[in-house]
């Protein structure tokens, strides 16, 4: 019997590893580390216009930020779970789809996956870009959106302990600059007058919550590649409560400040609607505080945009390595994918930029209808069909345990995201069960519990789970007892 060798404490900084698996003795960390990145990645202006959104569409800043709570708990706890298969597993998130969907077939979900990542990328980019030119004082957006996209590409190459050490110093920064600015709020403005004065509206409400779900359940298709470095025997317990802590407080904090800044801004039609990055630089007193919070949001918004860089070169490399069978690629390699793909976002976040708000709420909806089936696929298949076992060799393996198309789990992805449509509020469309209940969207939470309730007898009848973890020839086992292919 083997034991596992001792995880790596030193080494390069540089990271070698890509889609492939992590062997045990290159594993290191504590789930501590998923707490500040999450927390660090949600203290971001972004999440804080996220939050805005629904006092802007139509609810009370108080039962908007209570539907913004209940929507970060509901969804936080699916993407906490997403962030408990990293350790175990070792690989990045949707290598694993590969298990539920087949290795070619997993390329569909993964395409959606990368449209969605430079979706972020570029709303993020335009603010990130604003706070960097009021820095330089360049006068345009544009200049600061290059240079924010250039040092993206410098972090998102260097990888991943790069990556969480981002996050630690986005947690102090951010938890720094958004004290500051609370306490700035309350001492300039009546915030209680704008809490509870619009009373209770439950289409309005729904819309809150199914923002902050929306919010979080977008970062189930990436979360454990940010947990996948960690010990095998780190108790998932451990890396779920770290993430879900850590990604509900720093959102829930910031989507609640965006909620007021709505609130107060509303009545006069000016002010954050107007220029978010400049309301919060004013909201600071001017000068060179005004100087260092816009340094908290350049620090918050590169810390996400990072996770989507990093995420999305990964997510091309996993849909391109399904034909070409490569798993390792070389350092310009990397850079080759990363370079390309903030390049493209710049380029969107610069087209898009004049109607940023009302199009990051349309994005952000119809991104739930895309990712709550694969996010419900994955987590039965995992946690009740595998039960946290899979292997791992195969997933690389056209010919092997998984396959190249799963027929029934594509079928009831498929059926998972039109399953919705009737429930959508959508500006280009409203489905005819949605008027029925009054304009609320309920189309994310139906498509979670309907593929999840068609998925598992499905699965049960057509998976083929290993009945052991099966770990890759040559990488130790992290387990007491050896496992066996079967």
């Amino acid at each position: 019997m083997q034991s596992p060798p001792t995880p790596q404490t030193g080494g390069s900084r540089l990271e070698r590893r890509s889609i492939d698996f992590v062997p045990h003795a290159e594993r290191h960390g504590k789930p501590f580390g998923q707490f500040t990145l999450w927390f660090g990645a949600n203290m971001q202006i972004t999440a804080i216009v996220d939050g805005a959104l629904a006092v802007v569409f139509g609810a009370d800043a108080f039962w908007a930020i209570i539907g913004l709570l209940l929507g970060n708990l509901l969804g936080g706890a699916v993407m906490a779970l997403h962030a408990a298969q990293g350790p175990k597993i070792g690989l990045p998130q949707m290598i694993s789809s590969r298990a539920q969907f087949g290795i070619l077939g997993a390329v569909i979900p993964l395409v959606l996956v990368i449209i969605m990542y430079l979706g972020f990328a570029a709303t993020g980019t335009v603010l990130a870009g604003q706070a960097v030119s009021q820095i330089l004082h360049t006068g345009t957006g544009a200049i600061g959106m290059v240079v924010f996209g250039a040092i993206t590409i410098l972090v998102a190459t260097l990888g991943y302990k790069y990556i969480h050490l981002l996050g630690r110093i986005a947690t102090i920064v951010g938890i720094l600059g958004f004290t500051y600015l609370a306490i700035r709020l309350f001492a300039l403005h009546d915030v209680g007058a704008v809490l509870g004065t619009g009373g209770f509206e439950f289409p309005t409400f729904l819309l809150a919550i199914s923002l902050g779900a929306g919010w979080q359940l977008t970062f189930g298709p990436y979360v454990a590649d940010y947990s996948r470095y960690l010990p095998a025997n780190t108790p998932a317990k451990k890396t779920f409560f770290a993430s879900f802590l850590g990604t509900v407080i720093g959102s829930q904090w910031s989507m609640t400040m965006g909620a007021i800044f709505a609130a107060l801004a509303l009545p006069k039609g000016e002010g954050f609607l107007d220029g978010q990055v400049a309301f919060m630089g004013k909201l600071s007193g001017g000068g060179a505080i005004a100087v260092a919070i816009y340094f908290v949001i350049v620090v918050g918004k590169l810390t996400v945009n990072t996770l989507n860089a990093y995420g999305g070169y990964m997510t091309v490399l996993t849909s391109v390595s399904a034909f070409t069978r490569r798993t390792r690629i070389a350092p310009w390699t990397r850079f080759a994918y990363v370079v390309a793909f903030i390049g493209i976002s710049v380029l969107i976040a610069v087209l898009a930029s004049p109607d940023f708000i009302s199009n990051f709420k349309n994005f952000v909806l119809l991104l739930l209808m895309v990712f709550i089936p694969w996010s419900s696929i994955n987590l039965v298949d995992y946690y009740l069909i595998s039960k946290e076992k899979v292997d791992i060799p195969a997933l690389y393996d056209l010919n092997g345990r998984y396959g190249r198309w799963n027929v029934p789990s594509l079928a009831t992805y498929a059926i998972g995201i039109a399953i919705q449509i009737p429930f959508l509020a959508q500006s280009l469309y409203t489905g005819p069960l949605t008027k029925l209940m009054g304009g609320a969207d309920v189309s994310w939470l139906v498509g979670l519990v309907a593929t999840a309730a068609i998925y598992y007898p499905v699965a049960k009848k057509f998976q083929n789970p290993p009945a052991d973890m099966i770990y890759p020839a040559d990488v130790s086992e992290p387990l007491a007892e050896p496992a066996t292919r079967s």
